[in-house]
Parts: C-alpha cells; structure tokens; sequence
C-alpha cells in the first residue's frame, strides 16, 4: 500500500511583527491573483509604490499587540493543531490499523512553512498519496483555490506526482456545526448569553458571488445552521462581513457597520464569532476581539454595554476531531 501523508493548510503570517517582515509577507500575499486580480501591471504600481511603502510599519504594529512568546499565534495554533491530530491519527490508524506511521505537517499558502516545504517533508518520508486539506471551512477561490494553485505548482514540472485528495470545504459538516455550536454554548455558561450574536466571516468583493464562488452562500449556511443547534430565533443573531478594504463593492453587512448600528439602537450586549477562521489570527485577535470592540463601545450611549468575542475553535479537541473525520474519508485502508 502506498504510504499516505496529510497537510494542514492555513493563510500564513510574517515570520516577526517588524515592518521588513511584514513587507515580505504582504508582498507574497498581495501578489496572488486569487486575491487581487486586476491589471498585473496597474496593481504592481499600486503595490510597489504605495502599499508596501506604506501598509507594513502599520500592519507590523497590529501583530506586536497579538504576538505571542512563541511567536505568530497562527503558526503556534497550527502547530498544536498539527500535532494533536498526529496523536489522534496515530492512535486511530497505527495502532488499530496499519502498524505504519501517517505523518501529518502544516503549511502556509503565504509565509512560512511554505506549501512546497510541506510537500517536500512529505516526500522525504516517503509518502506517495497526500491529503491536502485547507483549514477554510467555507470555500474560496481567494483561499481555498489558492491552495489547490500552490501544490500545482510545485509539482508543474516534475517527473513524479503523488495522488492527490483534496478537501474542498466542509462548511455543514455535521462535527464542524457541533464544535461551533458546543463552543458558544461553553462561552455561555462561563459569561452568559448575549442579547445579540454576530457570525463574522472574511469578506470578499461581490463580483465572486455573481462568478459562482459558492463562499458567501456557504457562510450564510453555516450560520444558519449553528443558530438552529443553539436553537436562536431571527432577532438573536445576525452574519456579517469584516476586513473589507479597497474602492470595490463588497458583500455585506460590513462588521463595523453593523456593530456600529446595534451600538446606536441601543443592544447592550454583544458577542461575536468568527466560523471561517480555523485558528485565531490578526483578522480575529486584533481586529474583532480588539478595534472591533472600542468601536462598539465608543458608539454606545450606556457605560454597561458589553462586547466579547468568541475564540476560534483552534486545537479545540472537537476540531481535531472533525480533521480527524475529514481525513479519515480520505485514508485508503
């Protein structure tokens, strides 16, 4: 039997909270035509000339007031996620199973560890079936396919390509709707409920909605089906959509817009949860659980108003759990 290797893939991170790595990592990360895809040569004046002379020193700030000892605490997340799937895949399939180790690695589509350093680990240990599984519980073409594009890449122009499983989304799987829904219901019980709950998800620009990115379908179905486990009428949540930027229209409710407004009809107590986000990140820790939470508050006319954010599901066991399923689909026996 052919050995079979797995690998975790997220966004990345710079590899410090300086300004140089930011740079380096933005301008990977912004060159990606998944993510930007207007004219090459308009967008690389746009980049060159503005934004990265501008947009690191900033950005580099937001990762110091998250950073942690260990370091990005994307890559940290991912690394306990790594390794505690490696243990429950080890004691699923090596002991009960094969007798043969499985190795599990992570990689970035942007940043370090890269997908083709990820692939070649795999390589190394021998491994000729790879399952590629993105940690984006809602495909799109500016994440998940971009993953897909990378591991493509490497392998262009080579004379051996492992076989290939590749997971393209689970954002109804049956595990990743319990994890959230148990999630809010633990937050609960420690903080109480809020009088209002916000799905915040990763926006996009509207144009990949009308090019079929099934993205923004699949976030307004996971939200509805966790606030069907967690038993909420209509009046008791809401979905939004963060991190827009840009002159492009986008889909909405924007997240500030909406916190803004709930602020000023007087919601006094407010808590969000981010589903597309499979480990806490800038865009989760600092952007919601932080900038988010001053503007509501500044927007409110009552001292008591209340704000929390819900973390990421990260190596909740729960989530290993759903990995280890969506993997498992995928292991040949």
């Amino acid at each position: 039997m052919k050995k079979q290797g797995i690998l975790l893939c997220n966004l990345g991170t710079p590899d410090a909270p300086t300004a140089p790595a930011v740079r380096q990592y933005l301008a990977e990360f912004l060159h990606d035509k998944r993510v930007v895809s207007i004219s090459r040569w308009i967008w690389c004046l746009i980049l060159h000339g503005i934004i990265l002379r501008i947009r690191p020193a900033k950005v580099a700030k937001l990762y110091q007031k998250i950073w942690l000892r260990q370091g990005s605490p994307l890559l940290v997340i991912s690394q306990q996620q790594r390794q505690k799937l490696q243990n429950a895949i080890n004691d699923r399939f090596v002991e009960q199973k094969y007798g043969k180790h499985i190795p599990v690695e992570i990689a970035m589509a942007y940043g370090n560890p890269s997908i083709a350093k990820g692939l070649k680990t795999l390589e190394d240990q021998g491994c000729e079936r790879i399952i590629i599984m993105p940690l984006y519980p809602q495909y799109c073409s500016a994440t998940s396919a971009s993953i897909f594009d990378r591991v493509a890449k490497h392998y262009k122009d080579r004379y051996f390509v492992p076989e290939i499983s590749y997971v393209g989304d689970y954002h109804d799987h049956e595990l990743y709707i319990k994890a959230l829904a148990d999630s809010i219901q633990r937050h609960w019980h420690e903080h109480g409920q809020s009088d209002k709950l916000l799905f915040s998800y990763h926006g996009v620009p509207k144009r990949f909605s009308a090019n079929n990115d099934p993205y923004e379908a699949q976030c307004r179905n996971t939200t509805e089906l966790v606030a069907q486990a967690l038993g909420l009428d209509a009046e008791q949540f809401d979905i939004s959509f963060q991190s827009q930027f840009g002159k492009e229209e986008w889909i909405g409710p924007a997240t500030d817009a909406k916190l803004t407004e709930w602020a000023k009809e007087g919601v006094e107590s407010v808590q969000v949860v981010c589903p597309a986000f499979s480990a806490d990140c800038l865009e989760t820790l600092e952007e919601i659980a932080m900038e988010n939470k001053q503007l509501f508050l500044e927007n409110h006319s009552q001292e008591n108003a209340s704000y929390q954010y819900i973390p990421a599901l990260n190596d909740d066991k729960a989530h290993i759990q759903l990995m280890l399923s969506l993997v498992e689909q995928r292991i040949i026996h």
